[in-house]
């Protein structure tokens, strides 16, 4: 029920914001511009996300049945199975959705979107084979969810790349304030949950994972700030990401090769669930964005902007960070709107100017939760999602929190 009441406020909320710019601002086209807007919204969920998809996944659930197969997915189930036994306590050691879990976190983390939506998709298919009411979303399930949604990411290579085509003097001077921003959202969204779940985070096995992640992820800013250039920073990320891409699939059909497995029926097998999982998820994503559509183009968006600016003046705060909120504001809910907030942002008051970095670093520094609520629990056919909402928004939060505070830090 609360994914039904947080639409249909959507579309409630945008209505009554139309109608007071139409009576009190004579804004004539604005329900034009709404109901436009409802079309592109649904034809891009169709056309640019769905159909695109389907070609991702029938070539990636192929590959990961071949890694299946292989038996890769069960080895990295075991390597990470003592931390993830500790936070997804529900889910048996070596079962195949750690294995899986663990691609998506690592696609996520190198930067490579196309990779880690089917890994995660994957993944909430596995966890669900271990939920008892199907309709419901389990306590893994949600911990999941709420881990992807803060979006730990190690090199914002999208984000460099926009910033380097629009001009800026060093298009990767983002790069550790969106890695810290991004960093804070998923420590804070893995705490939050543990504590909603009950789940005992000081444990020996627990700490040294966490600490020798964070060792791992400071220690390569380090180097990649101390020894590298720009440039090299971004030719180290683009080649490195896509050679672990690259050699993941050639070492999983090794593998299969050496266990005498058919690797291209295999691949096939796994293959033919891609177009199915597509058109699961076509009526769950064309809801959520046109909902999301009438939000932004009935000008919601902008009416919070200038209240929090207002109560943020009348608090005697320094207000430079306002302009960048629309980005933070629309991440939650359209990944591409928000990539658009960011541009608008960097084009209005300079690529590198204090309010482009900030909203650069809001864009690197979590995920879409309503996106991913709708793209992964519709998959599986989820229709009460509990408390995963509200978590991942506590997430992105912390992100954006992050993010203003690492912005002064850094540019201001």
């Amino acid at each position: 029920m609360a994914l039904t009441y947080i639409w249909a406020s959507f579309f409630i909320i945008g209505f009554i914001a139309a109608l007071a710019q139409w009576l009190f601002l004579g804004d004539t086209e604005i329900f034009k511009k709404i109901v436009d807007g409802t079309f592109e919204s649904a034809k891009v969920g169709v056309m640019e996300i769905a159909l695109p998809l389907a070609g991702i996944m029938t070539l990636w659930l192929g590959i990961l049945n071949v890694g299946e197969k292989a038996g890769a997915i069960n080895l990295l189930a075991k390597i990470i199975a003592p931390f993830f036994s500790r936070i997804f306590p529900e889910v048996p050691k070596n079962h195949p959705a750690t294995g899986h879990m663990v691609m998506n976190f690592s696609a996520n983390l190198l930067g490579l979107d196309n990779a880690a939506t089917p890994f995660g998709l994957k993944a909430m298919e596995s966890l669900h084979t271990l939920n008892p009411n199907k309709d419901e979303a389990s306590n893994a399930q949600i911990m999941f969810l709420v881990l992807h949604a803060s979006g730990l990411t190690l090199i914002p290579l999208s984000i460099m790349a926009q910033r380097a085509v629009l001009g800026a003097r060093d298009p990767s001077d983002i790069f550790i304030p969106c890695l810290i921003a991004t960093y804070v959202a998923t420590v804070v969204g893995m705490v939050a949950v543990a504590i909603k779940q009950r789940i005992n985070l000081f444990n020996p096995v627990v700490i040294s994972w966490l600490g020798g992640i964070s060792t791992a992820i400071f220690g390569m800013v380090w180097y990649f700030t101390n020894f590298l250039t720009k440039t090299e920073i971004e030719i180290v990320s683009k080649v490195g990401s896509n050679f672990i891409l690259f050699s993941i699939i050639v070492g999983f059909i090794v593998g299969a090769l050496r266990k005498k497995v058919d690797v291209y029926s295999a691949f096939i097998d796994g293959a033919k669930g891609g177009i199915q999982t597509s058109l699961t998820i076509i009526p769950y994503l064309v809801g959520m964005l046109v909902a999301i559509s009438v939000l932004r183009n009935s000008g919601v968006l902008g009416f919070i902007v200038s209240g929090f600016t207002w109560v943020f003046t009348q608090l005697g705060f320094n207000t430079d960070f306002t302009p960048a909120l629309p980005t933070a504001l629309m991440k939650p809910i359209s990944g591409s709107g928000a990539r658009a907030m960011m541009i608008d942002a960097m084009k209005t008051y300079g690529v590198d100017s204090f309010v482009g970095r900030l909203a650069c670093i809001f864009q690197g520094s979590a995920d879409t939760t309503f996106y991913i609520v709708a793209l992964y629990f519709g998959s599986v056919g989820i229709k009460k999602i509990r408390y995963a909402i509200t978590f991942g928004l506590i997430a992105e939060f912390a992100g954006v929190v992050a993010a203003v505070w690492v912005a002064y830090l850094f540019f201001h």
